[in-house]
């Protein structure tokens, strides 16, 4: 089980994804080696990557919120089938196993009927089917430090973490033709040397640097971290279908995002119009979490839940006999 030192260093990397091992050690009081060491067993173990992640607005595309009402019987081999696909992002089966609710990424102008219709087994399986539109993604980098909230960096150590770094602009270039080597390089492995993202493009390593600048100030790249919250002893993951005043959509969702328990939160088109995904250690964790904190939060109406079973697929990996891995490799 990780200890205090791992959660701070994933902490520290949900806040800077690329920052030196250096850096990290010094923000956090240990050498260098002590992160590099650290960082490099919980990669190999499978339950921490990094990856790099092209804008999906620049690129002109949209990601879709699906729920899958399915049967019992045929909820495994759907699931699967839908994780295989490089334009489902996320796969988790909740509620019993019973509904699939999956993350969808496509051309933004794209009907949804359509979409299910390209996307998913033409079977009798789906019951019925819920797909909304990511209108809004609440929250930042280190805002929700939910791997230990006990064991997380001070304010002091994320502001000395991402001091500096440029904010991505509004509306972003879509990366070049020159820089899908670079991405596809990154979105294997977020942290890659310059050294070796120089030997994938053919560039020098100060081109690289100069080009990584270029496209993280644009906003054209950003970076993700996977981790596995079970095997960080958050063994509870939920996620909340909430019916929000229109006046109150905003500062709600802003609110919950800044939760430490929730580790993802959305403004989405639809009858619920926002999502959040909530990660407590056990059942009386998530009841504290829902009586102490979301029941404050003002311009609730109506709320659903669906807890997930299993998980299949995430952001940029594939989830294989309890270890991250590189979608390729599934």
């Amino acid at each position: 089980m990780p200890d205090d030192l791992d959660h701070k260093i994933i902490h520290g990397l949900q806040c800077a994804p690329r920052v030196s091992f250096r850096r990290l050690g010094e923000v956090i009081g240990v050498s260098e080696q002590t992160v590099a060491r650290r960082y490099t067993a919980l990669r190999r173990d499978g339950m921490l990557r990094v990856v790099g992640l092209g804008n999906l607005n620049a690129r002109g595309q949209a990601e879709w919120i699906a729920r899958l009402r399915c049967r019992p019987d045929a909820v495994g081999p759907l699931a699967h089938s839908l994780a295989r696909r490089s334009e489902v992002a996320y796969v988790g089966i909740a509620s019993g196993g019973s509904e699939i609710i999956c993350i969808i990424r496509s051309p933004a102008g794209t009907d949804r009927d359509d979409l299910l219709l390209r996307q998913l087994p033409r079977a009798g399986a789906v019951l019925d089917v819920d797909v909304d539109l990511v209108v809004h993604v609440y929250g930042g980098p280190g805002t929700a430090p939910w791997t230990d909230p006990d064991a997380s960096l001070t304010p002091e150590q994320v502001r000395r973490l991402t001091a500096g770094r440029p904010v991505p602009a509004l509306s972003s270039p879509p990366p070049g033709e020159q820089d899908l080597p670079l991405l596809r390089a990154l979105a294997e492995d977020g942290r890659a040397t310059h050294t070796h993202l120089a030997e994938v493009t053919g560039w020098s390593k100060p081109r690289v640097a100069r080009r990584l600048e270029v496209l993280e100030a644009a906003g054209s790249l950003t970076y993700d971290v996977d981790t596995l919250p079970e095997r960080l002893g958050y063994r509870l993951n939920a996620t909340l279908w909430l019916q929000v005043d229109l006046e109150r959509l905003h500062q709600v969702g802003e609110e919950i995002g800044g939760h430490n328990e929730c580790a993802f939160a959305a403004a989405i088109s639809g009858r619920y119009n926002v999502m959040a995904v909530v990660i407590c250690r056990d059942a009386p964790g998530f009841y504290r979490y829902l009586t102490d904190r979301l029941a404050r939060v003002e311009g609730i109406r109506g709320y659903e839940i669906s807890v997930r079973v299993n998980r299949l697929k995430q952001s940029a990996s594939l989830i294989h006999q309890g270890r991250l891995i590189h979608p390729s490799l599934g």
